[in-house]
């Protein structure tokens, strides 16, 4: 099940209380679970889910120092040491994936006991839909957005163009002032020309820091032995990392990105190429990646590569709480919707060879209602993604006309300009 795959795995050695011994090991967290396997048995010691954890703490003991302590709910204290590459770096990743795990509203509070319905995994599936949708349409506003400021910058070529024309026709049949404008009133225009582009390319740069969409992540500037909490803030013209201070670590714009690679659903790294001196690449960690992995794929499509790691998570997708042999993203929804039918043979004496069907609904009225409204949630979001595209596809239009017509006339000038020379 890709929930007990691991997303991040640490050598080390475990602390057995009833044997008062230490055994070396791997500590591996997943997306629920935190688990250290013994490297000599391959057993698992010691297993629980991060809903349990009641605390994460960094402290040294009379048999080994430079431990972390793992306080689960019952006052069980595992003991961990040994970690590599060291403690600090294996306390950042639990805290935050812990962390994450109490603050989303899908944590399991509940317990492993508090299996969610048929009903329930298919809001789950459509909820993801949503995000997914919503975060497509945050990128094609800000496409949008970046056409209109493209549209404003050709009427100021137009306006600057009728003005060369202006000018050039001045001086193919000057005035009766033999050289040209004023010298004065020519600096004050070129001046206020020049203010007023310095605005217009300011306005622009504040449009391309807008953000998209920033989580919570735990960074590192190559390895893995610096892993530091942080977050990851994707705008529309470029990815900034930075520490938990909001300052400002690293700027990838987005034409210096070379590479994305997804190691694992929860993990990315983002690598730019030089020549003739080192890479810069920045591995990030969060419970909140899916989230922002469906942004990453719009804005550098050709840019993401997925490891065979992530492959991995997909070919074995977790299995529903009901069915431990069908998975829920490769079932027919339609088919989940749909009716379990149950005989029940009463026994010879009582009403013989009489089978009674008893019909259980798998979807309730209440989320058969809420899967309705989601659903035309989508259906808006669709149609409003539809227009967009739309209004896109005419402003691009008027790009290609305006742009052609820029082109032509600066051609004519040149060829003016050249008769004048």
């Amino acid at each position: 099940m890709s929930r007990d795959i691991p997303i991040h795995s640490w050598p080390g050695s475990y602390y057995i209380n009833s044997e008062k011994r230490w055994e070396n090991g791997t500590l591996s967290l997943t997306r629920t679970m935190l688990r250290f396997t013994s490297d000599q048995s391959k057993e698992s010691l010691s297993s629980f889910r991060l809903s349990r954890i009641m605390e994460i703490k960094m402290e040294s003991s009379s048999f080994i120092f430079s431990t972390l302590t793992v306080l689960e709910q019952g006052n069980v204290k595992h003991w961990f040491g040994s970690l590599r590459p060291n403690r600090v770096v294996v306390y950042n990743v639990l805290e935050h994936f812990w962390r994450e795990r109490l603050l989303s509203p899908t944590s399991e509070v509940q317990g492993a006991e508090a299996q969610p319905s048929k009903g329930r995994e298919l809001i789950n599936l459509v909820v993801g839909s949503q995000r997914r949708l919503e975060d497509t349409g945050t990128v094609l506003h800000h496409q949008g957005q970046q056409f209109d400021n493209m549209m404003q910058g050709l009427d100021k070529i137009d306006v600057d163009l009728g003005v060369a024309d202006k000018l050039l026709s001045e001086l193919e049949s000057p005035s009766w002032w033999p050289f040209g404008k004023l010298p004065w009133r020519a600096h004050q225009e070129a001046k206020a020309e020049h203010a007023a582009r310095g605005a217009a390319a300011a306005g622009k740069g504040a449009g391309k820091q807008k953000v998209i969409t920033s989580i919570p992540a735990v960074v590192s500037k190559g390895g893995d032995s610096d892993l530091k909490p942080g977050c990851l803030m994707v705008l529309v013209s470029s990815l900034e990392v930075r520490d938990t201070n909001q300052q400002l670590l690293h700027r990838f714009e987005r034409n210096e990105v070379d590479d994305i690679r997804v190691h694992n659903p929860y993990e990315i790294s983002v690598r730019q190429r030089f020549i003739g001196k080192p890479d810069i690449c920045y591995r990030l960690l969060s419970a909140k990646m899916p989230e922002a992995l469906s942004v990453l794929e719009m804005q550098y499509k050709k840019k993401v590569e997925f490891t065979s790691e992530y492959s991995t998570f997909n070919t074995t997708p977790a299995t529903t709480p009901c069915d431990s042999g069908s998975s829920v993203w490769n079932a027919d929804p339609l088919q989940q919707c749909q009716e379990t039918e149950v005989t029940l043979e009463v026994p010879t004496g009582e009403l013989s060879q009489v089978q009674v069907q008893l019909l259980q609904p798998a979807v309730s009225q209440a989320e058969t209602q809420e899967l309705r409204q989601m659903l035309m949630q989508l259906k808006n979001l669709a149609l409003e993604a539809e227009t967009e595209l739309e209004r896109q596809d005419e402003a691009l239009d008027v790009l290609t006309d305006s742009t052609d017509r820029a082109t032509m006339h600066i051609d004519k000038h040149t060829c003016r300009m050249k008769k004048l020379l």
